[in-house]
């Protein structure tokens, strides 16, 4: 059984999202039938290739929101996150910029069989460590950590081989239903939106085990996404 999910790589919904997704499949009957698939989408199109901003910044001029309102929605992820064994966890703090070149580095470790262990290594980085994973010199380092040959990986971000792919991967998403991310489609019949539980996506695993039925959307039951530009919603009521 293949379970696919889509996310970006600074939204913190998708870290804790695809950490609750990876802890459900271990505890799945049928873990070792399993294969978790991390695919890309893109949602901070909009910031500058050279350069990043602080998520302070970025919260109050593209969205209008600061001070206690950001600290107060930022802070309850890091606390969530915490509860759940991802600590440190770092948002508010961090940086953000655009993650086209990230995505094509996801990519291409895909294509060369580190799919879960370059995304878990960007998410890592990122919210673990508050390292930019933005520019070339920064993906050749995460290159180095997986063991991913430098020159091919260079030759690969410099001439976008994976631009395309990329773009397909969000095609694909919005295509199935995606408006924000992370999303996870189970066994390409059930499609999840939303950092939704643990508990709740292993429900999912024995339902899509057991049960063959036409695609179907299963509610989003207020999980919290990222939209696009990278804003962290709230959870709907």
């Amino acid at each position: 059984m293949r379970v696919e999910i889509w996310a970006e790589v600074t939204c913190p919904w998708c870290g804790l999202g695809g950490h609750r997704l990876h802890r459900a499949v271990e505890r799945f009957e049928h873990a070792e039938r399993v294969e978790v698939v991390h695919r890309s989408f893109p949602l901070g199109g909009g910031f500058p290739a050279d350069r990043t901003v602080g998520v302070r910044e970025a919260l109050r001029s593209k969205h209008g929101i600061g001070g206690d309102e950001a600290e107060a929605a930022t802070r309850h992820i890091e606390e969530l996150a915490a509860s759940e064994g991802l600590s440190p966890y770092r948002v508010l703090d961090n940086q953000v910029g655009n993650t086209d070149r990230t995505h094509e580095f996801l990519a291409h470790a895909s294509a060369e069989g580190r799919n879960r262990s370059a995304w878990d290594a960007v998410f890592r980085a990122y919210f673990g460590r508050a390292q930019p994973v933005f520019a070339l010199d920064d993906l050749l380092e995460l290159a180095d950590e997986l063991d991913l040959d430098r020159a091919q990986t260079r030759q690969a971000l410099v001439g976008r081989r994976y631009r395309s792919q990329v773009r397909a991967e969000a095609r694909r998403a919005r295509q199935l239903g995606a408006t924000g991310a992370p999303f996870i489609l189970v066994d390409g019949r059930y499609g999840v939106p939303g950092a939704q539980d643990s508990e709740t996506l292993l429900g999912l695993l024995r339902t899509a085990w057991d049960e063959s039925r036409p695609a179907a959307a299963v509610p989003a039951g207020g999980a919290p996404v990222c939209e696009p530009a990278g804003r962290a919603a709230p959870a709907r009521d």
